[in-house]
């Protein structure tokens, strides 16, 4: 038998499936309706693998918009999943760590407590700098509104034309941890000479920079250096080098897996073995 997963955000639905514990490829479907987008995504889904109704045990749902799925889909019974707890489990499962934090990058950004050993997931906060974050600033800044032409602007960026560095205001390594490459202030040092490029590159360092350093910070109380990244804002161009840089920093170990994208409703699928 097969169970589905499905995370029905504001304007994408993603959905998965585990055959006898073997991953079947996630998909994405664009819609602003939720009702539209899970149906619309399941059909979808179903048809493209070939897989008939009742050859499905039950459907996991998740996300804002899983309020307004029913009992069934098609007839398929439907469990509702809390979205911390898909967070953190699809964390653990791609990454393969039994503890961890997990980072969901969304529109916003949630920091989930994964222990697999107990199956405990806590949800300890939040912050509004996420995706959201970057598609505002970049639309409003550079006259951009896609979070994937902004990564791929910043590419050619200079950040010295941006931020306020640790070598700007002193010769002196005022912390074991920060080196001369450090941001002291996010566009602290703003030119008057500064492209698009260098607005953009600026954009996405600042919002990987708050979310990983408030990661940091959740890692410690726990005594943890493993930070697992999961959400559509941990595969963008530009994601890898700054968590590389608090890796190096901070002695931590950022951890984007593969799949990334859809550890969320990977996560709601595998709540089906709790249950």
């Amino acid at each position: 038998m097969i169970i589905l997963g499905i995370d029905v955000g504001g304007s994408t639905t993603k959905i998965v499936g585990f055959e006898n514990g073997r991953l079947i490829e996630p998909q994405i479907v664009k819609a602003t309706d939720p009702i539209a987008s899970v149906y619309g995504g399941f059909g979808k889904f179903t048809s493209e693998n070939g897989i008939a109704l009742d050859r499905i045990e039950k459907v996991m749902v998740t996300g804002v918009g899983s309020t307004f799925v029913g009992g069934d889909v098609y007839g398929v019974p439907v469990t509702h999943v809390d979205e911390f707890r898909a967070n953190g489990h699809g964390g653990l499962y791609l990454s393969g760590l039994g503890e961890a934090i997990v980072v969901s990058m969304g529109t916003g950004t949630a920091f989930v407590y994964a222990d697999g050993k107990t199956k405990s997931y806590e949800h300890l906060g939040g912050t509004g700098v996420g995706g959201g974050t970057l598609v505002g600033l970049g639309s409003r800044m550079i006259g951009m509104n896609s979070a994937r032409h902004i990564a791929e602007l910043a590419k050619e960026g200079d950040i010295s034309k941006i931020d306020l560095l640790i070598s700007d205001i002193t010769r002196n390594r005022i912390s074991p941890m920060l080196t001369a490459n450090a941001t002291a202030s996010n566009f602290g040092n703003l030119s008057d000479l500064a492209a698009k490029e260098d607005i953009a590159l600026g954009i996405i360092n600042m919002v990987y920079e708050t979310i990983g350093m408030m990661a940091i910070f959740s890692a410690r109380t726990r005594g943890l250096k493993d930070i697992i990244l999961i959400g559509h804002l941990s595969m963008l161009p530009g994601a890898k080098d700054v968590f590389d840089k608090l890796n190096d920093m901070f002695g931590m170990n950022f951890i984007i897996p593969e799949k990334a994208n859809y550890g969320t409703v990977i996560g709601a699928a595998l709540e089906s073995r709790r249950e």
